[in-house]
């Protein structure tokens, strides 16, 4: 598996993309620094926002997710995805279950728990190995949250951050699920009545959430 492919979900062929990616595909650029371009274009660009949640399989689309202005750690992880496949570099998706030290009171609000469940980055590989991509949390919203925002080198594991500015604990991951050639949305919808049973609703085959 060279992890390049052109798939429903991570359709990097579309317009939407290529248009994305244009100012990275540059002979005078390394996949290196490729990869760590469109990683910084996707953390800023769009605003991360986990309560907004469906699993219309039509919404994880790659090229759709790119006409947003705003998307959850999973809508986040599949753009990265598929622009890194559209720069000729292999990448696949990688899901966990995290716990959130941060906003506690709006999360269980929402959702009961302060368990986020899946949570979505990716796997790039660069310079002959696999390492850990996380654009989730945008720049202003680190800001605001007073975390250091979470960069990627290419050289090591970009996760989530476990510890604040002042030292208290931001985040902690639970369960790795694994990594994923495409979006594997039957897992993710069974994940979330597993997790959320009381939050997510099932109507004519669509999983939404209960607002």
């Amino acid at each position: 598996m060279d992890y390049l492919q052109h798939t429903t979900y991570l359709d990097h062929g579309s317009a939407s993309i290529q248009n994305l990616i244009q100012e990275f595909k540059k002979d005078t650029l390394t996949n290196l620094e490729k990869a760590i371009g469109i990683y910084l274009k996707i953390r800023d660009g769009w605003r991360y926002n986990p309560y907004n949640i469906s699993l219309d399989e039509k919404k994880y689309v790659a090229s759709a997710i790119a006409q947003k202005e705003e998307g959850h750690c999973v809508d986040k992880a599949i753009l990265l995805t598929a622009c890194l496949r559209g720069l000729g570099i292999p990448a696949r998706i990688r899901l966990a279950k995290v716990t959130n030290h941060i906003a506690v009171d709006r999360l269980m609000e929402r959702f009961g728990s302060n368990v986020l469940t899946p949570h979505g980055m990716v796997d790039v590989h660069l310079n002959g190995k696999w390492i850990k991509a996380t654009p989730a949390f945008n720049k202003e919203l680190c800001e605001k949250c007073n975390v250091t925002p979470l960069e990627f080198d290419g050289e090591n594991d970009s996760v989530f951050q476990e510890f604040n500015s002042e030292g208290a604990i931001f985040m902690e991951y639970m369960e790795d699920y694994g990594h994923f050639e495409d979006v594997p949305l039957a897992f993710m919808i069974q994940n979330l009545k597993d997790n959320y049973p009381d939050v997510f609703i099932d109507e004519n085959g669509v999983v939404e959430y209960r607002f």
